[in-house]
């Protein structure tokens, strides 16, 4: 029998149980205005999005692994690319473009030309402070760092804020050694 292969995006993308597109993002936006009642500053409401998608990514790497068949990539250039390709499509339905790395590797932009989140969203002038979109880059920090890579993800473009595309940042701050539980001599 030939060993499985790591799935492609497309493929996982067909096969994934689906909620309905508006119903997702329309729970979406109810959560971030109702973080905006309470808590009122933009900043604070900034850092709320990110923590909770720090704590989804966490989690949803496991699922990520679990489904896609992807075996432990070989450096952050190749995990930036299944990120982009692969988990993307399998958890949003959209695939992102990897471009503008730094000379040591170490630092990408993700470019979304579509994002599911931000479907009947503007922006009050209120609120030009906001990163709607800012659990994604939780999500991506938190399940990098359960694969043992410590990053920092930020927002450089923001279609809500008048680019033309979704751009997040993604650097690599260090590569952090797997550690185990217990000695093999013990």
């Amino acid at each position: 029998m030939a060993p499985v292969g790591p799935r492609s995006g497309d493929a996982i993308f067909a096969n994934v149980e689906r909620v309905n597109a508006e119903l997702f993002s329309l729970t979406y936006g109810a959560m971030v205005r109702q973080l905006l009642t309470d808590l009122e500053e933009v900043e604070e409401v900034n850092k709320q999005l990110d923590q909770m998608g720090y704590n989804i990514g966490i989690r949803l790497v496991d699922e990520f692994l679990a489904k896609s068949n992807v075996s432990s990539c070989a450096d952050f250039r190749e995990s930036a690319d299944v990120i982009a390709k692969v988990g993307f499509k399998m958890f949003l339905g959209v695939t992102a473009t990897v471009t503008n790395w730094d000379a040591e590797g170490t630092s990408c932009s993700l470019v979304l030309e579509d994002n599911p989140l931000v479907e009947f969203v503007e922006l009050p002038d209120t609120c030009q402070g906001l990163y709607y979109c800012n659990v994604l880059s939780g999500v991506i920090r938190g399940a990098l760092e359960m694969v043992s890579m410590k990053t920092e993800v930020t927002w450089v473009r923001d279609m809500l804020r008048g680019d033309d595309a979704y751009e997040l940042r993604v650097k690599l701050l260090k590569q952090v050694p797997e550690e185990y539980p217990y000695k093999d001599d013990e």
